[in-house]
């Protein structure tokens, strides 16, 4: 049993009301997609809780923007992004600076386990963005239908699962191919051997389906539940307003979910 979140960018009230529910239902294996930072307004405190809950974490494209250089931003998630590796950088206790840039650095752009999920053995990686390019590269409900072929090379890298994040859009991609919104499936989703999927757990911190809550997914035996959670987007909302160097938009939008 186990729990994967992605995309927190920052959201402490989303990420402590994640974390408690995980541990409220006894999952003690929390593994993390990336984009621990960027957008939102505490880096310090949510790379902490990362660094201590989860097993390990891959590299999102906020991560790698706040420990090398923005890639193809737009000028608030720049800005975020600056402003996020300003706000490490000052951190004056140097065991706490140290381990959290030591932390980021040594980040990962893909893991893989291969694990028993109920009477099944299941190979899954574990991405921000795609098996593709792990780091940056879009897989949108709409390809689908659109872009056909990007689909087949996608599920052509995969051995069996992948887990991906970067759109906050949760769902299951299938090779048949099609996409899965979690209500449609009645929030599970059983892995069956042989059937390839890639799943994208939605965004614990920035939810982008028009849905305010927090989005996280754990799996027990071997079946997939898509969780949403509630949280106080309100404070979070306020923590960057009064962050002049983080964009309005970026408050705004929590309580929308887009």
């Amino acid at each position: 049993m186990f729990a994967v979140i992605s995309d927190i960018h920052s959201n402490l009230e989303a990420l402590t009301a994640v974390l408690a529910d995980i541990e409220k239902r006894g999952i003690k294996t929390v593994y993390c997609l990336g984009d621990v930072v960027g957008y939102g307004p505490n880096p310090k405190e949510c790379l902490d809780l990362v660094i201590e809950k989860t097993k390990w974490c891959v590299m999102g494209n906020h991560d790698y923007a706040a420990l090398y250089e923005p890639t193809n931003f737009n000028y608030g998630a720049e800005r975020a992004s600056f402003w996020t590796r300003e706000t490490l950088e000052a951190e004056k206790e140097k065991q706490h600076h140290d381990k959290r840039w030591d932390f980021l650095g040594g980040l990962p752009m893909r893991r893989t386990l291969k694990t028993k999920l109920g009477k099944q053995t299941a190979v899954i990686d574990f991405v921000h963005a795609s098996p593709r390019k792990p780091i940056n590269e879009y897989i949108f409900p709409d390809d689908v239908y659109s872009n056909l072929g990007k689909i087949r090379v996608l599920f052509s890298r995969l051995r069996h699962i992948c887990f991906i994040g970067h759109t906050h859009l949760p769902g299951v991609f299938l090779d048949e191919p099609d996409f899965y919104l979690p209500a449609e499936l009645g929030d599970v989703y059983p892995i069956i051997d042989g059937e390839k999927a890639i799943i994208n757990t939605g965004s614990v911190g920035q939810p982008r389906d028009k849905d305010s809550r927090a989005s996280y997914v754990y799996i027990e035996e071997n079946k997939l539940h898509f969780v949403r959670l509630e949280y106080d987007f309100q404070t979070t909302a306020k923590k960057i307003k009064a962050i002049e160097q983080l964009d309005n938009f970026q408050a705004e939008r929590l309580s929308d979910g887009r």
